[in-house]
């Protein structure tokens, strides 16, 4: 009986150690399997998890470029700023949440309430990545850092800051909170401007020392971006603009001014405007533009471009007298009338009293298609060369028909839709002498190759006769500038309204200085002021006078008011070479 039991016991330790061994095999296999299958069959993945552990993507910030005046002022800077996130993993393993009065005081100093930063976190436990705040001061960032709340960090980043504000936001634009440029300059440069970090791959150890380098990019540095814009007139211009805009209680403004000679846009500001240093209270509307998006109908700031025609098709001369009796003409049903009758006046006399009868018979005086030239010459119809996001290239109506009423309005500014800009250009193109050139945003080492459109004599014949217009007696002499003289137009329209025209205006006055060597050209136009007072001559020749007078000394022109001028109204001898 002890034998077999024996026996029985025997055999039941041997199977036990059987088991044991088996079991033993089995995971010594499964180690065995596991390692060849690692090693051999997927190594990748250990690889993987070794690199998480030892190398390291380090990259250099390249702060964004500056946008400049011609001289060299800073338009818009990156400043150093911080964002602050957190590793929601990390907050909740070590239960940082319960730290109500670190929590409270993060809150108090963001300007945001603390039960939904905290719920910003828990919301996603497992996260290893999320916002609590973006831009904020160096200050800011000092007194979070010393808050010591595991789990939450600071990663420097860039602000865009524009000095001088309002003042060029429409030209300069502005980027978005990523520091990328959503409008104007900032974004048709934003290329340039943006530049490309370096990148670099490192090995550590396990205490963090760099071992080796493995990688290397180099960064690409942002370039810099320099506007044609002259700082001190661009203020200069936006000062005027507004006070005549609240003034005359305005719904809007606009003052563009132009080198003459070069094509480059010296100052270009729109009022209102917005501060692209307060992200708040931007609308989509406060960002446009006007003097390159909003179109009007120009008024009698076409009528030089009529005379032009009449001169350079010889149906007129300088010293040519025009029978505007009665004071009016029909076409058709319709009428063309001026303000009083003003019997046979000189071309002269046209431009100064603003006579739509007499610009109308110089328009009907040469084939419709000479006129027409006259205005494609001009740049009407097309853009100005700028490249600017949303320029307007304007409504100027290419047909076959015209009748003699759509060619008298046409010549005193109404059928057409044009930019302050495309205005600004065409006076540019007068006082340099009939050379039209395309206008330029940046800074141009050498003027852009012009094209001669329009004879220097009849040029200059024609700034002869706007120079009267800023004479005591002229509707412009609110334009006139001590000490230089002045050329010009004032302009009154009417805004459209379905089925014809309203009771609301937009008073321009457009002209060059000084006449003897044309240096600026500039254009005022003030949409809808409120009250009686709203003629071109009344509430833009003002802004004019102040705008340009102001240019003309910070550029260090020299008075011309006593200077001889060697030109006679009936004729010029000589041309200036072409461009």
């Amino acid at each position: 009986m002890n034998k077999r039991k024996v026996i029985k016991q025997t055999g039941t330790i041997r199977w036990r150690l059987a088991t044991v061994f088996g079991l033993i095999a089995l995971v010594f296999a499964g180690l065995i399997a596991r390692t060849a299958y690692i090693q051999v069959i997927s190594p990748d993945e250990l690889r993987k998890q070794g690199d998480l552990r030892t190398h390291r993507q380090l990259s250099d910030t390249v702060l964004r470029g500056m946008i400049t005046d011609r001289n060299g002022l800073e338009l818009a800077i990156s400043v150093p700023v911080n964002t602050v996130w957190a590793d929601p993993a990390q907050v909740m393993e070590r239960n940082i949440l319960s730290k109500d009065r670190e929590w409270r005081a993060l809150a108090d100093i963001l300007d945001a309430d603390v039960d939904t930063l905290k719920q910003r976190v828990a919301a996603n436990p497992k996260s290893r990545f999320v916002y609590l705040a973006r831009h904020v001061s160096p200050a800011m960032a000092d007194y979070i850092k010393n808050l010591n709340l595991y789990g939450v960090y600071l990663r420097p980043e860039s602000k865009r800051y524009y000095p001088a504000a309002e003042v060029n936001a429409h030209v300069v634009g502005i980027t978005n909170i990523d520091d990328h440029g959503i409008d104007g300059i900032e974004k048709l440069y934003d290329d340039a401007l943006t530049g490309e970090s370096g990148k670099k791959s490192i090995l550590r150890d396990a205490k963090g020392r760099v071992i080796e380098v493995l990688s290397e990019q180099a960064a690409k540095e942002a370039q810099d971006v320099t506007l044609s814009i002259d700082q001190r007139i661009q203020t200069l211009a936006y000062q005027e603009l507004k006070k005549a805009v609240q003034y005359y209680r305005a719904d809007s403004g606009t003052v563009v001014a132009l080198d003459v000679n070069t094509g480059e846009i010296l100052a270009m500001v729109n009022n209102p405007s917005y501060n692209p240093n307060n992200r708040k209270d931007i609308s989509s509307s406060s960002m446009r533009n006007r003097a390159i998006t909003d179109t009007i109908e120009p008024g009698s700031t076409m009528k030089p471009l009529a005379v032009m025609a009449g001169l350079e098709f010889g149906s007129i001369k300088a010293d040519s007298v025009i029978n505007t009796s009665p004071g009016w003409m029909m076409f058709g049903g319709r009428r063309v009338r001026d303000t009083i009758n003003r019997g046979k006046i000189n071309v002269a006399e046209i431009l100064k009293r603003s006579s739509n009868v007499g610009t109308t018979k110089i328009a009907l005086s040469m084939p419709h298609e000479q006129l027409l030239d006259a205005f494609y010459n001009a740049g009407f119809g097309s853009d100005t060369g700028t490249g600017l996001i949303g320029e307007s290239s304007g409504i100027f109506y290419d047909r076959r028909r015209w009748s003699d009423f759509e060619l008298a309005t046409l010549s005193f500014g109404y059928g057409l839709s044009v930019t302050p800009l495309q205005l600004a250009q065409m006076y540019a193109t007068i006082g340099n002498g009939g050379i039209r050139r395309p206008l330029s945003i940046l800074k141009l080492n050498q003027p852009h190759e012009g094209e001669r459109v329009f004879s220097h004599s009849s040029s200059r014949q024609l700034l002869k006769m706007l120079e009267t217009v800023v004479d005591e007696d002229g509707t412009g002499h609110n334009a006139a500038v001590e000490g230089y003289r002045v050329a010009g137009k004032t302009g009154t329209s009417r805004k459209a309204v379905a089925g014809g025209y309203g009771n609301d205006y937009v008073g321009l006055f457009a002209g060059v200085a000084p006449v003897s060597d044309p240096k600026i050209a500039l254009v005022v136009v003030i949409n809808n002021p409120k009250g009686d007072v709203y003629y071109g001559g009344d509430v833009a020749a003002p802004v004019f006078s102040k705008v340009m007078g102001g240019a003309l000394q910070i550029l260090n022109v020299p008075n011309d008011k006593d200077a001889d001028d060697d030109l006679q109204l009936a004729s010029v001898k000589g041309e200036r070479p072409s461009a």
